[in-house]
């Protein structure tokens, strides 16, 4: 799959002739919604002989709106993104960045530099998808700015639990630590990734030796608790518990960082430096401030068992 970056209006050699099925969105999560968009745009390439394209925009348009509430976590940076629609059978994807220029184009002038001067010949987007100056443009009028030079398909509504399939409701349940309910909206479970660094060492002395994971990327994270989790490193994939939080039984809050660490169930090993990927399955329980450490042990082998079996009855 081809990536372009463009920080200001296309320019598109002559040798890039290629029509197009475009299918635009913010695509945070590439969640089941989005994959609709997405598997859409390709089917219809495919039916038609033209080259599948999606674009799609950084950083989030609330960063250049609404800087006081700007959403700069998200769900998937932008190299993970890519590595989910290309997944999908997308021969290119275009990554614009958006800015107070683009944010004030008229909703023709965005059709014009954006889908008709990238050759586009079908543009597919969700039922709710807006461009251009204040929102003006949609999937009900985009024909009136197409110029009758491309067709387009509007993706209806996709439901689950009662309500649509969103970034937002999903971002929700992963902070309210849910992330059973997130993975199924997203079709995968939720996936942070980060380099294993050099903790306090406080759990090996507990006798649980854990990796203490640094995120690369300003994640959504989950609720503070314990999990169950997969850890892939070098390929393989590891059943695990992962604890994040502010660890209240040795720390007092105002001096606690929080803090991703995960136990391997079948592993002793050294992990420092490895680059890893954490899969978020099921929350256990909430984080505990216990009188000591014989009791947090006592916990944790508790939590050692729920996970073991949590991890058996999924494989069945």
């Amino acid at each position: 799959m081809e990536k372009i970056f463009l920080d200001q209006q296309p320019f598109i050699e002559k040798n890039d002739s290629k029509e197009k099925v475009i299918a635009l969105g913010y695509f945070d999560g590439v969640h089941l919604g989005h994959r609709q968009v997405i598997e859409k745009a390709v089917e219809i390439a495919s039916e038609k002989g033209l080259e599948s394209a999606v674009m799609t925009f950084y950083p989030h348009p609330s960063v250049v709106l609404s800087p006081n509430k700007a959403r700069e976590d998200c769900l998937t940076p932008l190299e993970e993104k890519a590595d989910l629609i290309e997944k999908l059978g997308v021969g290119l994807l275009v990554f614009v960045h958006f800015d107070l220029q683009l944010s004030r184009l008229s909703p023709q002038d965005f059709v014009d530099h954006y889908l008709i001067k990238f050759h586009a010949k079908h543009v597919v987007a969700g039922y709710d998808f807006t461009f251009g100056r204040m929102a003006e443009g949609n999937m009900d009028n985009i024909d009136q700015f197409s110029r009758s030079m491309f067709s387009y398909t509007t993706v209806p509504k996709v439901e689950r639990f009662g309500e649509k399939v969103s970034t937002t409701h999903i971002r929700r349940l992963i902070t309210e630590g849910a992330v059973d309910d997130a993975a199924v909206l997203l079709g995968r479970p939720y996936q942070i990734t980060g380099s294993v660094g050099h903790g306090d060492q406080r759990g090996r002395t507990l006798g649980f030796p854990t990796a203490n994971v640094e995120t690369d990327h300003p994640y959504v994270m989950p609720a503070n608790g314990i999990y169950a989790v997969r850890m892939n490193v070098d390929g393989e994939s590891m059943d695990g518990i992962c604890s994040i939080g502010t660890r209240p039984t040795f720390y007092q809050q105002k001096e606690a960082k929080t803090t991703v660490e995960v136990f391997l169930l079948n592993f002793s090993g050294d992990l420092y430096g490895k680059h890893v990927t954490v899969d978020w399955y099921k929350r256990l329980r909430s984080e505990i401030k216990f009188s000591g450490a014989d009791r947090l042990i006592a916990q944790m082998e508790t939590d050692k068992k729920d996970t073991a079996a949590y991890f058996k009855n999924l494989k069945e």
